[in-house]
């Protein structure tokens, strides 16, 4: 879809070019020329947003401060991709729902459907920590610009798609300096399962 493809093989790009025990900065990152050469002067982090999550309680990126957490763009009527990512993420939820340091969020690529009580019934059904599991809110402009421009990812309708949405499967792992330090696909169980050992070094792992 578009330019996801091309995101996602600059993301492997990256990855395979660092040490297995360190994980990748993902992002566009500010960069400077030291001694003739560019590097890398401050990395890439996720821009200030604002939604609401399915208590109605404002979400920002305060919220997860010192906190790690894990980014997917959903919406729940989608027919295709969704109920297999809501699986894995859960999956993953499962894992780490006993760990404050680990949170997950969900955003809704179709807020006029995915209303705020309609996500609040949705995240009861899964049987998850309102406090742990976000599901966001926003308008759909909002949604889709964080989508892009934060999390390097996209969202947007398609009528000649499935349920008039199309969006990345991908899981976007943020450390606690809202890096983002791994994308991961959503619908690949083995992909998820890295994901989950991922999180493991990330929580072991010093802040830079």
């Amino acid at each position: 879809m578009r330019r996801i493809l091309i995101l996602f093989g600059v993301f492997i790009l990256f990855s395979c070019q660092n040490k297995t025990d360190q994980l990748p900065y993902l992002g566009n990152h500010t960069e400077e020329v030291v001694n003739g050469k560019m590097q890398i002067k401050k990395y890439f982090t996720i821009p200030d947003f604002k939604f609401r999550n399915q208590d109605s309680i404002v979400i920002t990126n305060k919220t997860f401060e010192d906190k790690i957490y894990i980014a997917d763009f959903i919406f729940l009527s989608c027919p295709t991709i969704c109920p297999v990512m809501n699986h894995e993420m859960k999956r993953v939820y499962d894992v780490f729902k006993d760990n404050a340091s680990v949170v997950f969020v969900s955003h809704t690529v179709d807020p006029e459907n995915d209303q705020i009580p309609v996500l609040k019934s949705y995240a009861q059904n899964l049987d998850v920590d309102g406090n742990k599991w976000h599901f966001l809110h926003g308008t759909q402009q909002e949604i889709l610009q964080i989508a892009e421009k934060g999390y390097f990812t996209q969202a947007y309708a398609d009528v000649s798609a499935p349920g008039g949405y199309a969006h990345s499967a991908g899981f976007i792992l943020v450390d606690k300096n809202r890096h983002i330090r791994g994308v991961y696909d959503g619908t690949n169980s083995k992909d998820v399962d890295r994901l989950i050992k991922d999180i493991v070094i990330l929580l072991e792992e010093k802040s830079v």
